[in-house]
């Protein structure tokens, strides 16, 4: 069954998904950035290119021919070369998550992210799947 990971108080949610793609990428893990539009897949690739700031990931989007050779790949639709990891920056659970051995869905500080996060996190509780979530404002502090 697919295993769920909540990152919660994110200030940055694109520098989370870059951070938490390095870790898994150096842990050997393959894995699918979904994100919700063109202009958060742009930001999202140029972060790519200066994350950690002494190097950076191999990447690209998911409809590039060498995507299956990619440790992270970005992508928008459903055509995934792997089923890894996802890390979702979407405000809905996807439909397709169970296709995934891990699922990390990253929350923001404010209020409103709040809000669909906890609807988000219900959503997979209640469907029996395991959840495991890090504060990360605990973090920092």
């Amino acid at each position: 069954m697919t295993r769920v990971d909540f990152y919660t108080g994110s200030e940055d949610k694109l520098r989370t998904a870059c951070r938490l793609s390095h870790k898994a990428m150096q842990n050997g893990m393959r894995v699918l950035l979904h994100v919700p539009d063109e202009d958060t897949a742009s930001k999202l690739d140029k972060l790519l290119w200066q994350y950690p700031p002494t190097s950076f990931m191999p990447h690209c989007y998911s409809d590039d021919a060498a995507a299956a050779a990619m440790p992270v790949v970005i992508g928008r639709d459903e055509n995934f070369p792997h089923s890894e990891l996802l890390i979702s920056l979407h405000d809905e659970c996807p439909t397709f998550f169970s296709r995934f051995e891990r699922v990390i869905e990253i929350v923001g500080h404010d209020a409103e992210d709040a809000t669909r996060g906890r609807a988000r996190f219900k959503f997979y509780r209640d469907r029996g799947y395991e959840l495991k979530h890090t504060d990360l404002s605990k973090l920092r502090a």
